[in-house]
């Protein structure tokens, strides 16, 4: 049986976030700068939904999707909440449904990270902060993000899990051990 250790996800997630703030802008290129929103938290909520739950993703979401706004998107607080939140509870409910395993994570990934940035984006739209196109955000900032995304799931994977599960022996493996 194993069990998540919450205050070990919201630690990394902290750390993904200054990762976030303070390395990756000197790893992109400036030419690459305004097409890559890179959301390190989301993918520790995706980490948190598939060990802890849906009820956990969406609090772990919530938390760190406000800290986002607050930080980076501070014209329009809660968009990001909102739909890290939502997405998190989602993938947390698809996550009880099915086997997890690495392809299923990755596609989760990719389509919550690509449904996070159109939520956001349609957020804006609505309050009309951006005039641009549906299909031009898809190719120019959503697409490329997904990827990174998958590609940096793909690289925490194990170590995430190694770092976030406690296992607890149940009560036949202690008697077996005894």
């Amino acid at each position: 049986m194993t069990k998540l250790r919450m205050n070990r996800a919201v630690v990394a997630a902290l750390i993904l976030l200054l990762i976030q703030t303070s390395v990756v802008p000197w790893l992109i290129p400036t030419a690459w700068g305004g097409r890559l929103l890179l959301h390190l938290p989301f993918i520790m909520t995706i980490f948190v939904a598939l060990l802890g739950g849906r009820h956990r993703a969406f609090s772990f979401g919530l938390g760190f999707g406000l800290l986002e706004d607050l930080l980076f998107y501070g014209h329009m607080i809660g968009a990001y909440a909102f739909g890290m939140a939502l997405l998190g509870y989602l993938i947390g409910l698809a996550f009880e449904r099915r086997l997890n395993t690495l392809a299923y994570v990755l596609l989760l990934t990719g389509i919550g990270s690509g449904l996070l940035d159109m939520l956001a984006y349609f957020v804006y739209k609505l309050f009309s902060l951006t005039h641009l196109g549906a299909a031009f955000v898809f190719y120019w900032q959503v697409l490329p993000t997904l990827l990174l995304h998958m590609l940096v799931a793909l690289a925490l994977y194990l170590p995430a899990r190694r770092f976030l599960v406690k296992h607890i022996a149940s009560a036949a493996e202690e008697a077996e051990g005894a």
